[in-house]
């Protein structure tokens, strides 16, 4: 059996204690940073040691490779991607050819991330900024237009099943409003019920099939004005599994960021209890991932069949010409496609 969470780890390979420790937890998955990045040998052997420590071949490995500045993959070894607004911005001229781009563009990050071992994705970001909102998200989101956002985020989310990568839509219910960057502080938003249902929410809840989805540390006031969402009962059932609709698996985003406050035996357990089905815990702090461990359950019941039903909407992806994708995406990208 595992456990309901997902771990980070320190460096390029796994030292003594970690491989004790993530065979003692048995966590359901693992998440790569910068920090345990080197080159394409060292990735593959650093996935097949996570794995086995679990006895799976085929445990969710995860990172987050959006594109421009949050992309742990970098050239030299893996190319660079553009950003979410870059297909945004090409929406505005040309619908079809972003929606082209937008999917090529993901088929081709879910197949740097297949030849490493990496199945799941931290993307797509479904968050919709507003004017005067922290720029954390920025260009990471297609843009302003929730519209736009659906019908790109809807691109992205094909590309990556069809590379056989997981999609992760994030930050749910939305975190385009939040004045604070929530790795840092722990965002207010202040808009009412029926503002956030016409902005921030409708791009979750138009794309509510997406497998899984991560959580927003951000507190909407209107909803419940004591927790964020990650620990919020209120709104994980009243907006994300209500109104918004989404029956897929969901996690939380990283327990360690300043957003939430006191022991990470406590983030974890009101992270539960609120109604995330798996904990996702990032820096690779033996004593923090100790603590989580603690209060990371067996995986079972409704969160079992949810991270089952996840994971078996991975196929194999068919033959791919990665070249030519790259050359069409360029074409696309400089306007040179009618």
């Amino acid at each position: 059996m595992r456990s309901r969470a997902i771990y980070g780890c320190a460096g390029l390979t796994l030292a003594t204690d970690e491989l004790a420790f993530f065979r003692d937890a048995r966590p359901w998955g693992f998440i790569l940073f910068a920090r345990n990045i080197k080159d394409l040998a060292q990735v593959r052997e650093l996935v097949g040691q996570l794995r086995e420590t679990v006895d799976d071949v085929n445990a969710p490995v995860l990172i987050d490779q959006e594109g421009g500045r949050v992309a742990r993959l970098k050239p030299p070894h893996w190319p660079e991607r553009p950003p979410a607004a870059r297909f945004g911005a090409l929406h505005a001229q040309n619908p079809e050819a972003a929606r082209e781009a937008t999917y090529l563009n993901a088929r081709l990050i879910a197949h740097d991330l297949t030849g490493l071992g990496l199945n799941v994705d931290c993307l797509p970001v479904l968050d919709v900024p507003v004017p005067g909102a922290h720029d954390i998200i920025g260009d990471r989101a297609f843009g302003t237009d929730p519209a736009t956002v659906i019908d790109l985020g809807k691109a992205q989310i094909e590309g990556l099943l069809d590379g056989a990568v997981l999609p992760v839509m994030k930050h749910i219910p939305g975190h385009g409003r939040a004045g604070a960057d929530s790795h840092l502080a722990l965002p207010r938003v202040t808009a009412g019920p029926e503002e956030l249902s016409a902005s921030d929410f409708v791009t979750f809840r138009s794309l509510n099939h997406c497998p899984a989805a991560m959580t927003a540390h951000v507190v909407y006031e209107s909803i419940d004005p004591q927790r964020p969402c990650t620990t919020s009962p209120k709104v994980i059932r009243d907006v994300i599994r209500g109104e918004i609709g989404f029956e897929g698996l969901l996690m939380s985003d990283d327990l360690s960021m300043k957003a939430l406050d006191g022991p990470m035996s406590v983030r974890a357990r009101a992270a539960l209890f609120a109604g995330c089905d798996v904990l996702l815990h990032c820096n690779g702090d033996m004593d923090e991932m100790t603590d989580v461990a603690g209060e990371a359950k067996t995986l079972e019941g409704l969160p079992l069949k949810r991270a089952q039903g996840a994971m078996a909407r991975l196929g194999i992806a068919p033959d791919f010409d990665a070249a030519a994708a790259s050359a069409r995406l360029s074409a696309l990208l400089a306007g040179a496609v009618a």
